[in-house]
């Protein structure tokens, strides 16, 4: 509502228990495919496991109660963390991965539209190059 203060987490708290229910389980989701993907670079074993994320996930989507939703996200959350890989995949390309920035763009090239009639390069009726 408008006035309100603005919620802050205090010292401690995790950025994720001050966000909404939906919101939390979203980043969730996402993280714990981002997660597996560092572990499964290889589609066809990252499929499999996407599944089997998507189905724990869909499991607790008719959880009512607020507490039960609260302890499944903050069980998923201690999850993920237990996941979490030392050495977590970077897309080569991206910043962070081995090919970033590592073959520079050509520098600017000027593009003559009037090649071959530059000053000194077309010969005058008298013979000389003007």
């Amino acid at each position: 509502t408008l006035g309100s203060p603005r919620q802050v987490p205090r010292r401690g708290t995790s950025i994720m228990s001050v966000m909404s229910n939906a919101t939390r389980v979203t980043r969730l989701y996402r993280h714990s495919l981002k997660t597996c993907l560092s572990w499964a670079v290889m589609r066809d074993v990252f499929y499999p496991e996407r599944d089997r994320i998507r189905a724990m996930f869909e499991k607790n989507k008719s959880l009512r109660d607020p507490g039960a939703i609260e302890r499944a996200i903050e069980d998923g959350e201690k999850t993920l963390d237990g996941y979490a890989h030392p050495d977590p995949y970077t897309v080569p390309s991206s910043y962070g991965g081995s090919k970033y920035a590592r073959n520079p763009p050509p520098p600017g090239i000027e593009i003559l539209y009037d090649f071959g009639r530059e000053r000194g390069t077309t010969p005058g009726p008298d013979g000389h190059y003007r």
